[in-house]
Formats: C-alpha cells, structure tokens, sequence
C-alpha cells in the first residue's frame, strides 16, 4: 500500500472502476485502525432470536456447521485473482475467515423449504437444505469479503477487483450491472432474470463471466399458426413476423398475412393467420374452364373471393369445407328448374250411337265434336343451361270440348257361307278382291269410284280395292237394297249365274 491508500502494485487499477473514484471520508466502506477489531459492515447488537429464519441449529434436516464459512468459498468469492488479492491486503484465507465470522453481521434470512425429509445424522442432507445454504452464502458472502478487504487496504481496490460491469442484453434492449457475481447464472438470478426453456442464453449458465462481458438472452415467444386452416405451434426468437416464417418454412410469396410482415414477434406470442398463394382452375357451369392465383383457404372463401354467388340448386366440387391445393380443379354444376305454363288442346270425347240399319263395322260422323283448351303446368329442369327433365306437375281446363257423335253399325254383315258375292266376285274380279284392272272399276265386285263414295265406302277407303272383303260386301249391299234387292249392278256376271 502507498501512502495514499492505494495499491502497491502497478497494472491493478482499472479505467472507469467505481473503486478510482473511491473518497474513504464520505464512501460507504470506512478503514479502521489496525487496534480495532476488523468488520465486514459494522456491529449489530441483537437477541438470540431477532432473526428466527436461520437458525440452522434450530432445524433437524440441518446438519452442523452448514453454514460455516469455508476456505473454498472465499476463493469462490474472490475468483481467479485471489491469492493476488489475499497478497496485496496481506492477509491469508483463514484470517478473511476468522474476520468474518468474528463479526456480528447484518446477513439475509436463510429461508429452509417448509417440508423436508427427515434425514438420520449419518445422511447427506436433503437437496433443499442444499439448494437453500447455497444462494444463501452466495447472496452475502462476495460482498462481506469485499468489505474486509476494503477495511485492511484502506481502498476500493481489492473489492473493486472483484467488482464486475457486465452489459446484460435481454432481446435487444442492453442494461450495464456492476456485480460481484462470477457466473452468468448467478448474475441473471440477482437481476431477478429467469431462463425459459425455449430462450437462447449465451454463454450458458455455468460460464465465468468477466468485466465488460456481455450476456445476451434471446427470449422464446409461441407462435400459434394457422397456415390454410392447419394449425400448428412453433418456438420463435426475438425476430419480425416475416423473419419467422422464413425460418419455418412457410412459403409467403404472394400470401395474405394477419399481421405486418416487418412486426417484431411480442414476448407473450402471438397467432398469425397465414392463406398462401395457390393457382387452381375454375370450371364454372359452360363456360369455358380459367385459371385463377388466389389465397383463400377452402372452397367457401374462394365462392366469397371470386364472387361466384351459388344458386340453391347449384353444386360444387371439392365441398365448401375443402382445404384448398394448388393444382386443383374446382367444378360447379349450375343446375336451374323452371315452372312454365303451356296452352294445349283437349281431344272432344266420343259418343257412339248403334245404327242396326248398317252393318257392323260401319260408321258415320253424325257431329265432329269441338276440341276444349286446357293450361299444362310444367317443370323444365336444365344442368349447365341444357334441358335435361320435363315434368307435368299439374293442370287446368279453360275451355271444355263437345262431343264427337258417331253411328256405328249394329247388323250382321253378310254371311260369307252363301258364297253369293263371292261367286260375283269371281266372275267379275277372278275372285281377286284388291283387283285395280285401270278402265275405273275396283275391287273384287268391280265397283266404280262414284258409287263407292255414294253408298259410304269412302268412310273404309279412298278406293273400293283398297278395303277389306267384308267391307267391299257391306256397300254391296247397300247397292243391292236400294235397287229392291237385285243384283242388277252387277248385270252380266247375275245372268250368268242366275242372281235375279
């Protein structure tokens, strides 16, 4: 030591130390003469029981003389310089010791966990009684060496060598501690930082820290995602929005974001929607199919994007819950059904009246009847504007029709088994009744075009050749009967068979 109170070796003082500036008239660390007795911070009378929460002797887990101070923790105390430290203020480890246990100090309360196993004398005491001595002597013990030191140098030297500034970065925002601490653990735990484990510390916890050392803590934050509706949960740093997604992975390149790409992710976390940019194609009803780049995230968002508005009827495929994928194709059947009206005629019913003056098979229109009118009501279905379904779903008549009347025959044609007409027919036609022989006559019985008609043979054909035989027979006989029964039509082939 100098005169002046100062350290006798050169190369100890330290730029900027708060020790440089140290005034041993006013500081708080006051030298004594070498008469005194030494004190680490000064003599405090107290009852036995002032500070009930650390009598170690009081407690059973406790083992004997846990609380002494040893000679390892004061070279914990001091660090890498302490013998340099113990040389200048001439003073060896067990003497330190002896100072400061000779002193009555103000110490922290040493707090024992409430529940303990019950340990015998023989076992090693509990990991809580442990744990608890530990930062107990670690919370005291720098600061009490220090001030010995300083009571025997007469300067802030020797405890300013044990004196640390440290930067403590904690996601980017730097605070400067003085500390005599020597681990970057034990500095966070006095500043009151704890670790998450999902932050970045460097270095790690066990590290030596040094003066002008920088710990920097890079908090964890939850990142709670839902890329196209798939939800998932990620750890991220002190990092921008867009930042974590490249980190993650996720492709943003022409995506819609819930959040600013450039905002800083918040300590707490937070959610972020993600829809990505997906190129799918749309084949809406006929139209011809296009290709769209959109970001919604299923079918229902991209019918709201696209504004496709569905009818009732229409369908869509994939469904509207459907994740969307790059790639896909998406379908809608436009399916319409129209109800018309339709005005069409109503047939006029039939009413026959039995004549037995003809013979039956015949028929005469006596009233052609009036058709009526009636509305149709109809469904027309149509898929993509093509008519696919015609349904009638109801009916009206406006306007009701008049019967048709009709005579019909009620007499029995003749018998064929007479063979009268067919024996004219033989002679008149060789038997042949569809004979057209071209000179105006028809038929098997030779019938000219104008008789027909007249007797009512046009009402079976246009032709007498054209009808059947029995017809053929049944206006012969109407031939005959107005000739008074005779067969004088039919004069040559009568006489020669001898019909009169």
């Amino acid at each position: 030591m100098n005169g002046r109170g100062e350290p006798s070796y050169p190369g100890h003082r330290t730029e900027g130390y708060w020790a440089d500036s140290f005034d041993s008239a006013t500081d708080w660390f006051t030298p004594v003469g070498p008469a005194e007795q030494h004190t680490a911070v000064g003599l405090l009378e107290r009852p036995d029981d002032a500070y009930p929460a650390y009598p170690a002797e009081d407690h059973p887990s406790f083992p004997p003389g846990a609380l002494d101070i040893t000679p390892a923790d004061i070279y914990e105390a001091l660090g890498p310089d302490a013998e340099d430290m113990l040389a200048t203020a001439e003073i060896d480890v067990d003497e330190v010791i002896r100072l400061i246990n000779a002193e009555t100090t103000v110490l922290p309360p040493l707090v024992i966990p409430d529940a303990l196993p019950e340990a015998e004398e023989s076992e090693a005491p509990p990991a809580e009684v442990v744990e608890a001595v530990t930062t107990w002597k670690r919370r005291f013990l720098k600061g009490a060496v220090a001030g010995v030191l300083l009571t025997l140098t007469g300067t802030g030297g020797a405890a300013a060598a044990m004196d640390k500034s440290v930067t403590v970065e904690v996601d980017g925002h730097e605070t400067t501690v003085n500390t005599f601490d020597s681990t970057v653990g034990e500095v966070l735990a006095e500043e009151g930082i704890a670790v998450g484990p999902h932050d970045a510390l460097s270095p790690s916890p066990q590290a030596k820290v040094g003066h002008g050392d920088t710990i920097t803590l890079d908090r964890g934050r939850l990142l709670k995602l839902n890329v196209d509706g798939e939800i998932r949960e990620e750890w991220v740093r002190s990092v921008t929005v867009g930042q974590a997604l490249q980190q993650l992975g996720v492709p943003t390149d022409g995506a819609w974001l819930s959040a600013d790409r450039g905002m800083a992710v918040p300590s707490d976390g937070m959610e972020l929607v993600i829809k990505t940019s997906k190129d799918i194609t749309v084949i809406d009803g006929a139209n011809e199919p296009r290709k769209i780049t959109t970001t919604a995230a299923n079918i229902d968002e991209l019918v709201k994007e696209q504004n496709l508005k569905l009818g009732a009827e229409d369908t869509i495929t994939p469904g509207g819950d459907q994740r969307l994928v790059s790639g896909a194709e998406v379908s809608i059947v436009r399916n319409s059904s129209t109800v018309i009206n339709v005005t069409m005629p109503v047939e006029p019913p039939v009413r026959e009246i039995v004549d037995n003056s003809m013979f039956k098979g015949e028929e005469r229109v006596e009233f052609p009847g009036v058709p009526g009118e009636k509305i149709v009501t109809t469904r027309v279905t149509t898929r993509n504007g093509e008519e696919v379904n015609r349904e009638t779903v109801g009916e009206k008549v406006t306007k009701e029709a008049q019967e048709k009347v009709v005579r019909v025959g009620g007499k029995q044609p003749p018998s064929s088994a007479s063979g009268v007409w067919d024996k004219l027919a033989q002679c008149e036609a060789t038997g042949n009744w569809a004979m057209n022989s071209g000179n105006g006559y028809y038929g098997g019985l030779q019938f000219d075009k104008s008789t027909w008609d007249a007797y009512g043979g046009d009402q079976y054909a246009p032709y007498p050749h054209q009808a059947s035989r029995d017809q053929q027979i049944a206006i012969a006989e109407k031939v005959r009967a107005a000739r008074g029964g005779s067969y004088g039509a039919w004069p040559g082939c009568s006489s020669k068979l001898g019909l009169s």
